[in-house]
């Protein structure tokens, strides 16, 4: 397993929509596996293909407390959303440190694939239902950042890119100075 590289907002490849997964091999189970390492390294709770740069319809999720309850959805589809909407405080691996009250559907009922392209349903509520509904819009090249206001969304852009570029900046240094 490896940890990938997780695409950071306002990174244009975020906006980039998916492709169905058409095949069930050796190829996709490693790449379940190395999401799944990345997601619990970050530490997070899901994480869409799309936000490590690849643009296939997958998503891992565990929102357990012991991080053992890992579940990928390979090709997900909303077949139901409730009319009921709630609003949650949430936060992403891709626009690190933000958190922001998004509304969604309060319960939804989901069908995918699993790693094995066998079908399966899920229906979901709570966290559960926000976290797919979050990760489910990366597969759409959307953001959650994009729910809130422009001001809100600039100030957040202005935010990472100078953090990304002092990160930059950093590294060029503690490399010129290993030249010495």
């Amino acid at each position: 397993m490896a940890i990938l590289n997780i695409l950071r907002y306002p990174d244009p490849r975020l906006h980039k929509v998916a492709t169905p997964v058409t095949v069930f091999d050796a190829k996709l189970e490693k790449l379940v596996a190395d999401m799944a390492e990345t997601m619990y390294d970050a530490p997070g709770i899901g994480l869409a293909a799309s936000q490590v740069d690849v643009h296939e319809q997958l998503v891992v999720i565990d929102i357990s407390e012991t991080k053992d309850a890992l579940v990928a959805y390979i090709n997900p589809e909303i077949i139901w959303a409730s009319e009921e909407k709630q609003v949650y405080d949430e936060g992403c691996l891709s626009v690190p440190g933000i958190y922001d009250g998004v509304e969604r559907h309060a319960q939804i009922k989901v069908r995918a694939l699993d790693v094995k392209g066998q079908p399966f349903e899920v229906e979901a509520d709570g966290l559960l239902a926000v976290c797919i509904q979050h990760e489910m819009d990366h597969l759409l090249g959307k953001v959650f950042v994009e729910y809130l206001s422009p001001l809100k969304r600039n100030r957040i852009k202005a935010k990472l890119v100078k953090e990304e570029r002092g990160m930059a900046r950093e590294a060029q240094l503690r490399a010129a100075g290993r030249r010495f």
